[in-house]
């Protein structure tokens, strides 16, 4: 199915817009430019500064690996050659398939996402070429398939490594002549696409099995996009919590107004190996089980958690026993100040501690009864 551009990335659609009312008053106004080739070129330049924004600014982080996987996207994008990306599940693939495609001069016609391992071989080849009228029982009516819905743009073939002999057989045609066959049509269509493979399997791996075409993955693989898994860039940590709880606040209308340092070292200390994806799903049901402005450690249920246990029963005696007394300080005034909307008077009354001594207890753990009153 096609999807309009501006229900996907507004801003690059914007773009397109601003540079075409740009030239219109070009015609219509005098300038200060000396000719209008050079606005043409600032036209241009502008608009490339904003499909660069909006088609990277989805991939978030500041660490080298993000970084260099901007500048790999930006370099390639005008490159209208197929790209391969490769990562773990729940990297981001997908998104950065996107910002190569919005990058791009095609960015202005569709972006069509095919999951490869989710359709049966025979549906495949329908769903990809589309039939002719009367190809089989119920063909009623002619259809077109996903390749000529994605005609000028992008066709992204999400997990590659799935399909089956038969159907790579029909991919290679496509990538080779840039010609297909709708089912029951003994004539040829030319595609004017892009492809865009991603998977989280060992094609190389797959071509020495036997399981997945040699020349296939060669004419994918013109240009390769690694996506680094979460746990090489624990430092983009922060950035996707405070992205994800900012997200799903507002979804759920839920004022959260701080990750407290306990909780995110234990988001440091997990592997994530549903990665970005399943740190989004982790931050997700944190927001809609919290009953407080302030997620601390004692709400966040992670396998890490008990390898954190483990580590702290090898500790010295007077490390652990610091360390058990500060969780349970830090939960307890969370609860307590939770239960009483950051009211100081009653909150001291009812944990029978003075309001001087609650007082040091939220300094020493840098909380303030502000965060609590909603």
């Amino acid at each position: 199915m096609f999807y309009p551009l501006f229900t996907l990335i507004p801003g690059v659609h914007l773009a397109c817009i601003v540079s075409a009312n740009m030239h219109t008053l070009s015609q219509n106004k005098d300038t200060t430019f000396n000719s209008r080739y050079e606005l043409g070129k600032e036209c241009e330049s502008a608009k490339r500064a904003l499909k660069r924004e909006f088609g990277l600014r989805r991939i978030l982080g500041r660490s080298k690996v993000v970084q260099k996987l901007h500048e790999k996207i930006d370099r390639i994008s005008s490159c209208d050659v197929n790209v391969l990306i490769s990562g773990e599940t729940g990297t981001g693939k997908e998104l950065a398939a996107r910002a190569v495609h919005y990058l791009s001069s095609r960015a202005c016609k569709p972006f069509i996402p095919l999951n490869c391992g989710a359709i049966p071989e025979n549906l495949f080849e329908n769903e990809l070429f589309g039939h002719a009228k009367g190809a089989f029982t119920d063909a009623r009516l002619q259809q077109a398939g996903l390749v000529k819905e994605a005609e000028g743009g992008t066709l992204f073939l999400d997990e590659i490594g799935a399909v089956s002999p038969y159907i790579q057989v029909k991919f290679l045609r496509l990538l080779q002549d840039s010609e297909y066959n709708p089912l029951g049509d003994s004539r040829s269509q030319k595609a004017d696409i892009r492809i865009i493979a991603a998977t989280n399997r060992d094609l190389a791996g797959l071509v020495q099995e036997g399981t997945f075409r040699e020349d296939l993955f060669y004419r994918l693989n013109i240009v390769s996009i690694f996506i680094a898994p979460l746990r090489e860039r624990k430092e983009d940590l922060p950035i996707l919590v405070e992205h994800f709880t900012r997200k799903y606040s507002r979804e759920y209308n839920k004022p959260i107004k701080e990750i407290t340092e306990d909780a995110m070292e234990l988001f440091s200390s997990y592997p994530w190996p549903g990665n970005i994806r399943e740190l989004e799903n982790k931050v997700q049901q944190l927001i809609v089980m919290s009953t407080s402005p302030v997620i601390s450690g004692g709400d966040v249920r992670l396998p890490a958690s008990e390898v954190h246990a483990e580590e702290i029963g090898t500790e010295y005696f007077k490390v652990a026993k610091k360390r058990a007394i500060d969780a349970f300080e830090r939960s307890y005034l969370l609860n307590l100040l939770t239960e009483h909307r950051g009211d100081m008077v009653s909150a001291a009354r009812k944990s029978g501690k003075s309001r001087t001594a609650l007082w040091n207890l939220l300094r020493k753990h840098k909380l303030s009864p502000k965060q609590f009153r909603y």
